[in-house]
């Protein structure tokens, strides 16, 4: 009995010196690692990595940018349901245990006593938030201690129900996806309140391995493991055997699901990147900023669907260039085909993506004049002759080969085809990516904000914009800032001016020049209104060389133009000078809001991760009723010199810093002072020009756009030499959009692809969906004005004895008189009257 006291003592003996000499090592290992423990103050202040948002002004999300898909929850979010999942997965004694598991580490304890390998168990929710957020995922006893007091001290510190809100936003969950939010958009395209006890079972089960049970990837590993979490939830509790058999019967729904993009503006989306990353550097990927710019959804979607419609009818007007590929096809009933060949064109057809909205597909089979053709997915369509006809050779830019008499001279079985969604009972037409560009861009004339921008055809196709970057030269789009230099001067809408051949011997053009009209033809005498509304441009030439290159130069500048973009010759008046459509529409915003010069821009408000205003756009407004100091018909700005153009090399986005101590948003935005807009043309002049470019919808160039049926729009066609660009600007009071068609590498569009044909087809459907429902917004006629009757062949005052005599507004001083015998006389320049008295007439 002695002998086995003494073995009981020295057993005792040794387990208490092994338990001391435990104790004191991880005191000597605490004391050793304490002071490299990180804050847990830092926990309570972390900035996790979310990626940039971009929102429209209604607030649809159009763009993310980061490398991590992230979006934080409260932990008052996260269904009950979800935070069940996620404790019997990972840590059921969570709300029990100090941040460790003892259990947990004595199994992992044996586990290496029994094989000599360290292995895991005993890994908390807390012991992981120490590691996702401060530690290596290395498998070390160094690492395992660090892990084991964080995890102690971040429980003294955190309540419970903090740390899951932190393992909730921070745990990795496969596909860039990180966090539950994230997550479940990933893998189900849903919030996670929306999830079934199934998919919220799938989710939980991923902590463990991402890749090996990715629902995606590894669908039967991941179907063992969610079983496996659903086990758990009703070994604990946590649900009844009723939804346990419901959920396991449910099969695998999880599918990749991209980003949730609402409305799709990537040109709209890459600008605010760059001007993001400009200013907060690489933070604007992670920090969380929020972005709500001034782009309209609706009228984003009728922009990007009214350029893809212009481009791709172009396209079929100048014929087919024949299918891209031709692949082997062995079935001409593809659906009674061999799953196997199935499977193999869905996988070819998958590898092509989807351009500007065009989808692809193989032709299976050609009959006379019908084809049938497989999209993917077991789903086919028969291409009737309506959707095939169209479909002449092409042979250039200006020939076509002859119409096509029957299916097989268009397609052949095995063809890869681009087919266009019609929305009516033919339901897809034949079609082909466009290999002509185009651009569109809208922008209230009140405070310059971008409505609506699409800068080409598909951005993964192009990713050039060109509405900031294609400079252009904008053709007949520019005579309107003529004719207003011209009204300026004292000329009047119903000046004469002789449209006749003309050759100019120019030493800044170098050589002779014989500028023409477009149709080649000549109409003699022809009044300002007439000129600009069938776009004369001897006329324009004309009128040009009598009001000075320089003048016209200054007064163009006033609109936002750079002078050095401008010809110092008479080829301005053609439009020959470098202009991007922004640029060109952003001039027109000062016929649309009654003479003031605004500043277009695309930001409204950039906030915080945390909802923090940090930046307010505060942009110059227009403002009639503010104006001040403005005689009638001068503007001060008119005395002394030009108004000087501002750099227009970046779009100005004004704006108020408002980082700092923050106000409420309504409060903020009252306390922000307006910016009066400065005028740049009086109103009488304003509405001269609108009142012609009224006449150019109603009876010109662009009378295409009366099928509008509005009384409010005016606008002006822009073609330049050998149609090489199409152009299209107009507006009424609420709205000035501009349109545009050319190739990237210049060459002409072809005969008769006019600015009136190629680009304002554009312009109309947008500016139908745009202005849809609501009321007219004519300008209002300003005071000194007023409407006569004149002869329409002299211009002069119409007496009671003048034919056909015709109504038009003059300034009230400005009112021609009736033309006598001896005011029939010339002068040798063409120009009746002195220098000082500005003429009515010229010839």
């Amino acid at each position: 009995m002695k002998r086995f006291f003494r073995f009981l003592r020295f057993i005792l003996t040794v387990l208490f010196g092994a338990v001391t000499a435990g104790v004191l090592l991880i005191a000597a290992v605490y004391l050793y690692l304490a002071p490299n423990l990180p804050s847990i103050e830092s926990l309570k202040e972390i900035q996790l990595q979310v990626p940039l948002r971009v929102y429209t002004t209604d607030g649809l999300l159009m763009a993310e940018f980061g490398e991590k898909r992230r979006t934080p929850v409260k932990y008052a979010d996260v269904p009950e349901q979800m935070s069940n999942a996620f404790l019997a997965a990972e840590d059921d004694r969570f709300f029990s245990h100090p941040g460790v598991d003892y259990h947990g580490l004595l199994r992992a304890a044996l586990h290496l006593i029994r094989t000599g390998e360290k292995g895991q168990g005993g890994s908390t929710i807390t012991m992981q938030v120490a590691r996702n957020f401060f530690l290596t995922r290395e498998k070390t006893f160094l690492r395992k201690f660090n892990e084991i007091f964080l995890a102690l001290k971040i429980e003294r510190e955190l309540s419970k129900q903090e740390i899951l809100e932190l393992y909730f936003n921070k745990i990795y969950l496969g596909h860039r996806s990180y966090g539950v939010q994230a997550a479940a958009q990933v893998y189900y395209g849903k919030t996670i309140d929306a999830l079934s006890l199934a998919q919220t079972a799938m989710i939980a089960g991923l902590p463990k391995a991402p890749s090996r049970y990715n629902p995606i990837v590894s669908p039967e590993r991941a179907l063992s493991r969610r079983d496996y979490v659903l086990g758990r939830m009703i070994k604990l509790g946590f649900i009844s055997d009723d939804e346990y058999m419901q959920a396991r019967e449910e099969s695998i729904t999880a599918k990749w699901h991209g980003l949730m993009v609402e409305v799709e503006a990537p040109y709209v989306a890459e600008m605010v990147r760059a001007d993001m990353v400009r200013r907060y550097s690489d933070d604007a990927y992670t920090a969380g900023y929020r972005v709500v710019t001034t782009i309209d959804s609706e009228q984003q979607q009728a922009a990007r669907h009214a350029l893809r419609n212009a481009l791709i009818e172009y396209d079929r007007r100048h014929g087919y260039r024949g299918s891209s590929r031709r692949i082997v096809v062995e079935a001409e009933d593809i659906m009674s085909a061999d799953s196997h060949q199935l499977n193999e064109l869905d996988e070819i057809l998958k590898a092509i993506s989807v351009v500007g909205g065009l989808r692809p597909a193989v032709v299976t089979s050609v009959q006379e004049h019908e084809a049938r053709v497989y999209l993917g997915g077991i789903e086919e369509a028969l291409l009737g002759w309506e959707s095939l006809k169209w479909a002449r050779p092409f042979i250039s830019d200006t020939q076509r080969g002859p119409k096509p008499k029957v299916a097989s001279e268009i397609l052949q079985p095995g063809d890869i085809v681009y087919l266009q969604e019609t929305g009516d009972e033919q339901h897809w037409r034949l079609a082909q990516v466009p290999t002509v560009a185009g651009a569109l861009v809208a922008v209230k004339p009140e405070d310059g904000a971008i409505t609506a921008l699409v800068g080409g055809f598909d951005f993964s196709l192009s990713k050039f914009n060109r509405v900031v970057q294609a400079h252009r030269q904008p053709g007949s789009n520019f005579k309107p800032f003529i004719y207003s230099a011209a009204l300026n001067r004292g000329y009047t809408t119903a000046t004469l001016i002789n449209d006749a051949p003309v050759v100019f011997e120019d030493p800044a053009l170098e050589n002779t020049w014989r500028p023409e009209n477009y149709s080649g033809k000549f109409f003699g005498p022809t009044r300002l209104r007439e000129a600009l509304i069938k776009s004369r441009n001897l006329v324009s030439i004309r009128l040009l060389r009598a009001i000075g290159v320089k003048y016209a130069i200054n007064y163009a500048s006033r609109f936002g133009f750079p002078d050095t973009a401008l010809p110092r010759n008479l080829s301005l008046a053609l439009g020959s000078g470098s202009v991007t459509p922004l640029q060109l529409a952003s001039a027109y915003t000062a016929f649309a809001n009654g003479g003031f010069k605004v500043e277009s821009h695309f930001i409204s408000r950039i906030e915080s991760s945390n909802g923090e205003i940090l930046y307010q756009a505060n942009p110059l407004t227009a403002c009639i009723p503010c104006e001040k100091d403005l005689v009638e018909g001068v503007l001060a700005s008119d005395v002394g010199q030009p108004v000087q153009p501002p750099d227009t090399g970046h779009i100005v986005d004004a704006s108020i810093d408002v980082s700092g101590a923050l106000p409420e948003e309504n409060e903020l935005n009252d306390q922000i002072p307006p910016r009066l807009a400065e005028r740049i043309l009086d109103p009488q002049n304003v509405y001269l020009t609108y009142s012609l470019m009224r006449d150019v919808i109603n009876r010109g160039t662009g009378r295409k756009a009366k099928k509008l049926g509005r009384s409010d729009l005016a606008g002006k066609t822009g073609t330049t030499n050998d149609q090489r660009d199409a152009w299209f600007s107009g507006f009424n009071a609420d709205l000035v959009t501009t349109a545009w068609v050319g190739f990237d590498q210049v060459r002409s569009l072809g005969n008769r692809e006019t600015g009136g044909r190629a680009a304002l087809p554009m312009w109309i459907e947008f500016m139908g969906k745009a202005l849809k429902g609501k009321p007219e917004a004519p300008l209002e006629q300003p005071p000194g004005l007023v409407t006569v009757k004149i002869d329409p062949k002299t211009g002069q005052l119409a007496d009671s004895r003048t034919p056909n005599a015709i109504f038009e507004i003059f300034r009230s001083g400005r009112i021609p008189k009736i033309l006598t015998e001896g005011d029939k006389s010339r002068s040798p320049d063409g120009v009746s009257g002195s220098k000082q008295s500005v003429p009515e007439q010229i010839f």
